[in-house]
């Protein structure tokens, strides 16, 4: 891919709108712009230099025509002139809005084409702002998140990852980690010139927070991952408690059938709904009992499938009955998945047990489960509700927040890695670290502890940007008084 050539695509989406963009980077934007637009009839012919014969100047609109071949006006637009170094790419950039027609956004593309301009790539534009200096990769890789975002917190914590968050955490462990690797190089590469050499001791002191750092960022992925791609909740249970009641009162409409009939629900009913900034996919499983026919059979597979896949499962449960050999075996096995969350239906009918005695009741069950699989050591979590008269709803929506994202309250946006890619970089990095940590137990020589260092930093590179030779050396030369 040539990245010195200038490139022209459409930024804003495909079909109709009322606006739209289209965007031109690199040394021959300005005079491609010339070409193609032209100053609106009537206008004041002033500024006769050839640079500035539209009147463009930088970061100020200028109010043009877009003509075809023959002169006649096809749209007028307006023309945004950003100078190179401090726009986007770091090249000039010119944003051309005319209406957005696609036949009017075809024509533009097609009349800067034959003026010498070439049809960006996917992410090209990202892409020269990352090889002109303007972002890290980190940088880069948020700018897709915030495009994507489908909430409003998604789109705050890739905002702050654009503006760098992810780098301001690694940037400084990375520097500590160049920092051991210099004095290490010099003192190997420079024994003779009274360089102290450090002890094993003084290696472990500096590679412990590193390690530490990037153990905590590392973590952070599962709350991050769920912050943008959200959770998946199987609403399970025998037929007739109330699951698809329950799923309309968490999505505040009547999206499943609810009949007094058992069984209503036969398949698999889904909806995406927006639970403090991070989306939440419901499942509205089919009861599940002894089937009757086939169609019922196919159905609680499914539930049982939807279960296993869920991050979290509601077991709704009649609070106005005692527990059945259903409600049994669905405790075991949700609870052998470790995604279980008990909510009692039901609860404006005269309960079963005292609300004080229905975790005693679960937990019995619990206590029972047969197999491998140890007893709770933890009360699982127990929601009263009732679908039919929305009470306890709220209080549901919160506990399966805190329950699915236990470390998401209170953290900040920044602390939160969500780049799949960034974790398994960083996962690499601690393993290398282990490695080097053994090899300093075993007592080798630095020049073999070095390829350890050097096997923690390969993946730091991969995800801010690369530490040349250049730099290692120029570190070293900065710190130490050598070559005296």
């Amino acid at each position: 891919m040539n990245t010195d050539d200038t490139i022209v695509a459409i930024s804003t989406p495909a079909g109709r709108g009322g606006l739209g963009v289209v965007r031109l980077s690199g040394p021959e934007a300005l005079r491609i712009t010339k070409q193609v637009l032209r100053r609106t009839t009537g206008s004041s012919q002033e500024e006769a230099d050839p640079v500035h014969s539209l009147g463009l100047h930088p970061w100020k609109v200028r109010y043009l025509e877009l003509p075809d071949e023959q002169g006649a006006v096809i749209d007028r637009v307006l023309a945004t002139y950003y100078c190179k170094p401090h726009s986007y790419t770091a090249e000039d950039v010119i944003e051309i809005s005319c209406h957005g027609s696609p036949v009017v956004l075809q024509f533009l593309i097609g009349r800067c084409l034959l003026a010498g301009a070439r049809l960006a790539e996917p992410g090209e534009f990202t892409l020269r702002a990352f090889l002109n200096g303007r972002m890290d990769l980190t940088q880069a890789e948020a700018v897709r998140d915030l495009i994507e975002a489908q909430t409003l917190y998604q789109a705050k914590v890739a905002a702050q990852q654009v503006e760098g968050a992810v780098s301001h955490q690694i940037v400084p462990l990375k520097q500590r980690l160049v920092d051991l690797i210099s004095l290490l190089e010099a003192g190997i590469d420079f024994a003779e010139d009274d360089v102290s050499v450090l002890s094993s001791a003084g290696i472990e002191e500096r590679l412990l927070p590193v390690e530490q750092g990037l153990a905590q960022l590392a973590d952070s992925f599962r709350t991050g991952k769920i912050i943008q791609q959200g959770l998946m909740l199987a609403i399970v249970g025998r037929p007739n408690v109330g699951k698809s009641s329950l799923f309309n009162c968490l999505l505040q409409q009547d999206r499943a059938i609810v009949t007094a009939t058992p069984g209503t629900t036969r398949d698999l009913v889904s909806e995406t709904v927006e639970l403090g900034g991070v989306p939440l996919r419901f499942v509205d499983t089919a009861g599940i009992r002894e089937a009757f026919d086939e169609a019922e059979s196919i159905g609680v597979r499914k539930s049982y499938e939807a279960a296993a896949d869920s991050d979290l499962a509601l077991l709704v449960l009649n609070g106005a009955e005692d527990l059945r050999k259903e409600d049994h075996d669905l405790l075991r096995r949700l609870y052998a998945l470790d995604k279980l969350l008990v909510v009692l239906n039901k609860c404006d009918l005269p309960l079963q047990f005292p609300r004080e005695q229905w975790q005693e009741a679960i937990q019995k069950v619990i206590l029972n489960t047969p197999g491998n699989i140890p007893p709770s050591s933890k009360n699982v979590p127990i929601l009263f509700v009732s679908a039919l008269k929305q009470q306890g709803i709220e209080a549901l929506r919160e506990t399966i927040l805190t329950t699915a994202v236990p470390t998401l309250a209170g953290e900040r946006e920044s602390q939160f890695l969500t780049n799949a890619r960034q974790e398994r970089l960083l996962q690499e990095s601690l393993e290398a670290l282990a490695a080097a940590r053994q090899s300093l137990e075993a007592n080798v020589p630095h020049e073999m502890l070095l390829l350890d260092l050097y096997n923690v930093l390969r993946p730091l590179d991969a995800i801010t940007g690369a530490t040349t030779v250049e730099v290692i050396l120029s570190n070293i030369f900065s710190t130490f008084c050598i070559g005296k």
